[in-house]
């Protein structure tokens, strides 16, 4: 096999002192690149490399990033309209988390792929902030794909997924959907809290049914208020079997782990 070269051409230490219309400027590796309060607008910009460079305070409107890597550079102040972020890659470069509310690509797999490669960028960055703004909209683009990738008749995800692979995808998106119900996917306390009250109301609907009277409701709040301390294993009532018990044990466990993530997860981001 041969190789040709791909024709990049290199600028380093330059820079752009005027405003960009309807420029090429694809394939292009930008090394140390200045340039402030300006204006690019219809700038083709495809599988070009930015290392080091410095736009800040500029417009871009209509550019087409495909394909682009954008490394250790500063777009602090800069603003995106209307651009193409396909298959891009931001390696600890300084850009606002608004490019999230208006560059992400239309295609779910793209858009998740453009939130991950944003939010460890941020992660790099230690910005906490943006990070959980770039893991929702990577979580919302991840369901979507999920359940595409086994519900939708679009032909991309029918000539990708079929047969078995389809029911495979099904599988992966329950179990995000649950996974989400229970905890977020490992973003939401508020999410792990409310399972837990559900774990809780549910054991007093069994405590109730069982070993109470089950058409007297003013059983099911005295059970539910019991319920916390009976699962925390501050009471083991000698009526309770020992699998069941171990049961709760189990389930205590495991959401004591799930929030120990949470925290850890929450405490790594700064």
């Amino acid at each position: 096999m041969e190789f040709e070269k791909s024709g990049r051409e290199s600028h380093i230490d330059v820079k752009i002192d005027s405003d960009v219309l309807n420029e090429n400027y694809s394939n292009k590796l930008f090394v140390r690149l200045i340039s402030k309060k300006k204006r690019f607008e219809n700038v083709d910009f495809k599988y070009s490399i930015f290392d080091t460079c410095y736009l800040r305070n500029c417009v871009f409107d209509s550019c087409d990033f495909t394909g682009c890597r954008f490394t250790g550079s500063n777009f602090y102040g800069s603003s995106f309209s209307g651009c193409i972020f396909d298959y891009v890659y931001f390696e600890r470069t300084i850009i606002d988390d608004e490019i999230l509310n208006v560059g992400c690509p239309g295609v779910e797999n793209l858009k998740l792929k453009f939130a991950r490669t944003l939010r460890q960028n941020f992660q790099q960055l230690g910005d906490s902030k943006s990070v959980n703004k770039a893991i929702k909209v990577e979580l919302d683009a991840t369901e979507v794909y999920l359940k595409k990738s086994w519900s939708s008749n679009e032909s991309y995800y029918r000539k990708k997924f079929k047969g078995s692979k389809r029911f495979i995808k099904f599988i992966e998106w329950a179990s995000f959907k649950i996974l989400d119900f229970v905890w977020g996917n490992g973003e939401s306390a508020w999410k792990l809290l409310r399972s837990i009250l559900v774990f809780l109301l549910l054991m007093a609907i069994f405590d109730v049914i069982l070993f109470k009277n089950p058409s007297n409701l003013a059983n099911y709040f005295y059970s539910f208020i019991e319920m916390p301390s009976i699962f925390l294993g501050a009471k083991s009532p000698l009526n309770y079997s020992s699998s069941y018990l171990a049961f709760i044990a189990f389930i205590r466990l495991l959401a004591v782990g799930f929030f120990l993530s949470i925290l850890i997860k929450r405490f790594n981001r700064r």
